[in-house]
C-alpha cells in the first residue's frame, strides 16, 4: 500500500523490488517476465458502492493496466465458494487480484492459489500491528492488508442516559440491562450475527476468546477448544436465547439483518462491525443521533474482538503479476485508504488515519475501534478453515437453539475439530 512512496527512493530500489516479485512469481510457476497489463479484481459485494470510483481513479492514470471489477455475493460463504471454484480452474482462472476475507489467507496459501509477496514492496510498518499477521502463512507474506475491522457494541445512548447508567463493560451488566431496561422501552435486549454462517463463527470465537479460551493452535494442528472458558463463552450466548434477552429471531440474523433491527429501533444493544454505526447514524435511520459504541464486553471487563477485514492477494495464475502488485500498492496508499473510510465506511489499515482529528470528528468511533483492533485476535488459523468454520457454526447454533447444552456442544466441537485436523 505504501510502495508508491517507496518508488521515490530511486531506480535501483525499484529494480531490486521488482526482481524479488518476479522471483516470487517464477517460484509459483508463472512466466518470469511478470509484465504489466489489464487485471480483474474479484471481491464480495460492495454494499456501499465505494470501490468502483476508486478503481476509476486507477484506470484513468493507468490506461494500459485497467481493472475490471467482479462483484461476487455479499455473503462471505458464497464469495469464498465462487472464488475457490474459479481458482481451482488454474490457468483458466478469471481473477488476478482477490479481495479475500482475512481468514482465508492460510487456506488459499496452503492450497497454492495465491503467490507469496515480498515484504519490502509494501510499508507494513505503517499498518496497525495486528493486521499484518492476518496476511501471513507459515512465516511468509501472502497478501497485503486492505481494510481491517473489529466488532463493537452499539447501544442506544438515549435510553441508557434516561436510565442513568453507563454502557456495559461486562457480560453481567449487558445481561442485566438487556433483561431489565430493554423491555421498559419496548426493545429487544441484544443481538449479533447468529445465523449459521461465517458471522456466527466470528461471534462464537469472540465469546470464547473473551472468556480467556481458544479454539485451535499451531496453524490448526492442535485443538484447544475443550476448556472451561469455551463452555463459559458458548454458555453466555446460549443463555441469552434461553432467557429471552437475545431474541430468537436473532438466530436468523446476518450483518445486514442485525443492523436493520438496530437501525429500526428494535434493539438496545448490537454486536456488529463499524459500518453498522455509520448506517444507524445516517439520516433516515430511526436511531440517528442516539447511537453510541464501546468495545465488546467480557466476563470481567472489556472482551476480545475477532479481527475482521480483508486482504488483497495475487492469484498464482495472474496474467500480469507486476500490475497486480502495483494495484495493491495503489489501493493501500494513504490517499486511497482515506477514501476507503470516507466513501466506504470501512476501517483502514493505516495507523495514522486513526489519529486524524478531522476523521475523528466525522467518525467518532475511530479511537474505540483502534483500541479494539489493537487487542483483537484472529480467527483460528487453519489450511482447512472452511471446514473448521462450518463445524463451529453448526455446533454453536445448536447450543443457542437449545438442542444441546454448552458443555455437550464444546465436547462435540472438540471431537469434530480433531477429526478435521487428522485429515
Amino acid at each position: 500500500m505504501r510502495w508508491i512512496h517507496a518508488a521515490g527512493r530511486g531506480l535501483l530500489v525499484l529494480v531490486v523490488v521488482l526482481t524479488g516479485y518476479v522471483a516470487a512469481g517464477a517460484q509459483a510457476g508463472e512466466p518470469a517476465d511478470g509484465g504489466r497489463g489489464p487485471l480483474t479484481l474479484a471481491t464480495a459485494g460492495d454494499l456501499t458502492g465505494y470501490l468502483g470510483p476508486l478503481l476509476e481513479g486507477w484506470n484513468r492514470t493507468h490506461p494500459g493496466e485497467k481493472v475490471t471489477l467482479v462483484e461476487l455475493p455479499d455473503s462471505a460463504d458464497e464469495t469464498q465458494a465462487q472464488m475457490t471454484t474459479d481458482l481451482r480452474d488454474g490457468d483458466r482462472s478469471r481473477f488476478d487480484v482477490l479481495n479475500i476475507d482475512v481468514n482465508w489467507t492460510s487456506e488459499f496459501a496452503a492450497a497454492g492459489w495465491i503467490r507469496p509477496l515480498p515484504r519490502d514492496r509494501f510499508p507494513l510498518r505503517t499498518f496497525l500491528p495486528p493486521v499484518v499477521d492476518t496476511a501471513t502463512y507459515d512465516g511468509q507474506l501472502y497478501a497485503v492488508p486492505y481494510v481491517t475491522n473489529a466488532g463493537l457494541l452499539l447501544y442506544r445512548k438515549d435510553v441508557l442516559a434516561k436510565e442513568g447508567v453507563q454502557p456495559p463493560r461486562t457480560w453481567a451488566e449487558l445481561e442485566r440491562y438487556a433483561k431489565t431496561i430493554a423491555p421498559k422501552y419496548g426493545l429487544d435486549g441484544y443481538a449479533g450475527q447468529f445465523l449459521p454462517y461465517e458471522g456466527l463463527t466470528v461471534n462464537a470465537a469472540e465469546a470464547v476468546y473473551s472468556a480467556g479460551g481458544s479454539i485451535l493452535g499451531d496453524e490448526g494442528e492442535r485443538v484447544t477448544v475443550d476448556s472451561a472458558a469455551a463452555r463459559e463463552g458458548i454458555g453466555f450466548l446460549a443463555r441469552g436465547v434461553r432467557e429471552g434477552w437475545i431474541p430468537k429471531e436473532a438466530l436468523t440474523y446476518k450483518e445486514e439483518e442485525s443492523k436493520q433491527a438496530f437501525q429500526d429501533g428494535r434493539l438496545l444493544f448490537l454486536r456488529n462491525w463499524p459500518y453498522a454505526y455509520v448506517g444507524a447514524s445516517a439520516p433516515g435511520s430511526e436511531v440517528a443521533g442516539k447511537v453510541g459504541a464501546v468495545p465488546l464486553p467480557g466476563p470481567d471487563g472489556p472482551g476480545t474482538s475477532v479481527l475482521g477485514g480483508s486482504n488483497l492477494a495475487v492469484s498464482t495464475h495472474a496474467r500480469h503479476p507486476d500490475s497486480a502488485a502495483r494495484l495493491i500498492a495503489y489501493l493501500t496508499s494513504e490517499r486511497v485508504q482515506r477514501q476507503v473510510l470516507t466513501r466506504g465506511a470501512l476501517p483502514p489499515v493505516r495507523a495514522d488515519l486513526y489519529e486524524d482529528p478531522a476523521l475523528i470528528r466525522r467518525f467518532p468511533y475511530l479511537p474505540t475501534l483502534r483500541e479494539s483492533v489493537r487487542t483483537a485476535a484472529p480467527r483460528p488459523k487453519s489450511p482447512r478453515y472452511d471446514q473448521v468454520s462450518l463445524v463451529v457454526q453448526a455446533v454453536v447454533h445448536d447450543a443457542m437453539a437449545g438442542n444441546e447444552t454448552p458443555a455437550a456442544a464444546v465436547r462435540r466441537l472438540a471431537r469434530e475439530l480433531a477429526a478435521i485436523s487428522r485429515r
